[in-house]
């Protein structure tokens, strides 16, 4: 079964090693070996990884001679951001409404009360 785009970057995005190779790849593009460097595994194990990565359109892998280096693709990124931003502005409303209530509580225990005036 074929998922859509969305889905198979959120798949790929699950594994903290497939998301630390994004990391890296932050930096420019890197062979196997350079992205197997900081873990405990095999190129074998990574280049694992990167095919995941590369099904799910986040990363390509190139020829530069006998290298192969991997290169971040960013549109499925600004997909993935493009979908969270209606989720983004719901929860700044959310927040907004939130300040205001606040903000009003805070009036409220700030002003004197109608007891306090008739004291004074």
């Amino acid at each position: 079964m074929e998922s859509d785009p969305l889905s198979a970057a959120f798949a790929a995005l699950a594994d903290p090693t497939r998301r630390a190779i994004l990391a890296r790849l932050r930096n420019g593009d890197a062979s196997v070996a350079e992205l197997a460097e900081p873990f405990a595994m095999t190129p074998r194990a990574v280049s694992k990884h990167i095919a995941v990565l590369e099904a799910a359109g986040l990363v390509t892998r190139g020829r530069d001679a006998q290298r192969r280096p991997s290169r971040l693709r960013v549109q499925p990124l600004a997909d993935i951001d493009e979908w969270l931003d209606s989720y983004r502005r719901l929860w700044q409303e959310r927040f907004d409404r939130l300040d205001g209530r606040l903000a009003r509580l805070r009036e409220q225990e700030e002003r004197p009360s109608d007891d306090e005036d008739r004291r004074a």
